[in-house]
């Protein structure tokens, strides 16, 4: 803010607000988009707030929506922070130039953690360097584990992506007067958020709200629901109540935190157990988000990013000491990924034949991560006929034994790094020029579609962020990543004749073509 510079005030068709200068832009925070969601309208769909009176102050971060604290071992690596307070259906904007005549680009950002944790708070989220770059910047709050995604017989399932359907709209009728272009709006996520934003650009609502979308460590997915009325039949059976609605509304937020905290124990990507999740309602998810986006005609003219770190399962391993848990475990560990993936021993006796420097935890885990999240980003991918740019991150930290984890380029993508929160999964000495790469790629994408690399073709072109390799030209790498589960089978028994053969990642062999276009072997 300069001298003599005003509080920056917008006119909003919900309402005015007052925000703040902070270091030449104009931030907006805890704007509500929604009634409170409790009382009679907890568990319920989100309700329309009307429009407020008077100037509505926006200094501040809104009350986070109701969550579990990570366990002692996660917090080490992850920051949660909590704002107390029922008004949690709220977002946050910052723009470089709050005038309805700017018609900037717009970012809308949605976190992860799991649709159990995390808020739009999370310093590592600061949407600064975006606007600085010329992006309108927003981030959102919405609903989280059972009081989001609980699946009951006496409500509508999936409030938490009604809510971010509200907040999508929100910004869609509110964004001009903050400076952005409703018809460029990018939604971008991680992990959840990326899940999400599968679902939100496959939701028959949300059509042509969106114009581009960026998926980072999470695919288009529909979880079962028998997994998630698991999940809150477990809840009832400790709280003693039935699995209704109504029934949990009348439980105490913290107690409800506690034991869904208690249930959730199993719940990591690797191990699989039950877990909240998006599900098929009929309504805002009338089918698998992945089939509506590549065979149903979800999403016309929405152009994608999307892509991974190279060490994904790191994050879901080493908090806790489950690296070397499952490196003990051997052959168990093994039997639990095949189970995990849906495949049998011939497949993870590929990926030791063609990576024999391995260990037990790394195979296991990036099978895990070929199954849960790379195949079918590359089959959206190769589905798609609007323009699809596909990256891997592969920066290692510089923390012990989280390489390139699930959730380290965040603070590269936001420009954040020297945030202590960044640095709390990153480690000190981060390179400022990998977050000039990233950063500058996402405002790219959002401003006009082309992040600065080939789209992905036949010859699947992927930009690789942070390769260290001395043979990565330009920072750019070619890796082909396989084919959709049901077509395992076509590769397996490739596999199975790797596994029995000494199998070199230069020799030129049918089984290690095929074990490249999975992922097995990457081709730099």
């Amino acid at each position: 803010m300069t001298a003599g510079q005003t509080d920056p005030v917008v006119r909003s068709p919900y309402g005015t607000v007052r925000g703040r200068y902070e270091r030449g832009v104009a931030v907006f925070r805890g704007i509500p988009y929604a009634a409170p969601p409790f009382g009679p309208r907890r568990f319920r769909p989100p309700v329309p707030l009307p429009p407020w009176e008077g100037v509505r102050d926006a200094a501040a971060f809104g009350p986070t929506p109701p969550k579990p604290p990570y366990s002692d071992a996660f917090a080490h690596y992850l920051s949660d922070p909590v704002v107390a307070g029922d008004d949690c259906l709220n977002l946050n904007i910052w723009t470089p130039e709050p005038d309805p005549g700017a018609r900037l680009p717009v970012l809308v950002w949605l976190h992860g953690g799991a649709l159990t944790r995390g808020s739009s708070a999370v310093p590592v989220y600061d949407g600064h360097a975006f606007a600085r770059d010329g992006v309108v910047c927003v981030s959102i709050n919405y609903r989280l584990g059972v009081e989001g995604y609980g699946l009951f017989p006496d409500t509508p399932p999936n409030p938490g992506l009604r809510d971010q359907i509200a907040a999508l709209t929100w910004v869609h009728e509110a964004i001009e007067a903050f400076g952005g272009d409703p018809g460029r709006i990018t939604l971008f996520g991680q992990s959840a958020g990326a899940i999400s934003i599968g679902a939100l650009i496959a939701a028959p609502q949300t059509q042509g709200l969106v114009r581009r979308a960026v998926l980072q460590s999470g695919p288009p997915e529909a979880s079962e629901r028998a997994k998630v009325r698991r999940m809150v039949r477990r809840m009832a059976s400790r709280l003693k109540i039935p699995a209704t609605a109504e029934a949990f509304a009348a439980v105490d937020r913290e107690l409800l935190l506690h034991t869904q905290a208690e249930v959730g124990k199993l719940s990591s990507p690797v191990v699989g157990g039950p877990a909240f999740g998006i599900v098929i309602d009929g309504d805002t998810v009338p089918r698998d988000p992945l089939e509506a986006l590549t065979e149903g005609g979800a999403a016309v003219g929405v152009e994608l990013m999307m892509g991974w770190t190279r060490d994904e399962y790191r994050l879901w391993l080493v908090p806790g000491g489950l690296l070397d848990r499952v490196e003990r475990l051997g052959a168990v560990a093994f039997a639990g990924a095949m189970a995990r993936c849906h495949c049998g021993s011939e497949v993870p006796r590929g990926y030791r034949a063609l990576h024999p420097e391995a260990g037990t935890a790394e195979i296991v885990g990036q099978l895990v991560t070929d199954h849960l999240l790379r195949i079918p980003l590359h089959h959206l991918a190769d589905a798609r006929t609007e323009p699809s740019y596909v990256y891997e991150f592969a920066w290692p930290s510089n923390l012990p034994d989280l390489g390139s984890c699930h959730a380290l380029e965040l603070g590269f993508v936001f420009d954040t790094g020297d945030a202590p929160e960044s640095r709390k999964l990153a480690g000190e000495g981060a390179p400022q020029e990998l977050a000039d790469a990233m950063h500058a790629a996402w405002v790219r994408f959002a401003t006009d579609g082309d992040p600065g690399w080939e789209r992905w073709d036949a010859d699947h072109p992927v930009r690789v962020f942070g390769d260290r390799a001395p043979d990565a030209e330009n920072g750019v790498a070619y890796t082909a990543y396989g084919p959709r589960d049901r077509e395992l089978a076509l590769w397996a028994t490739d596999a199975a004749d790797a596994a029995d053969t000494a199998v070199r990642p230069e020799e030129s062999t049918p089984a290690v073509r095929r074990l490249r276009r999975v992922g097995v072997l990457r081709r730099h």
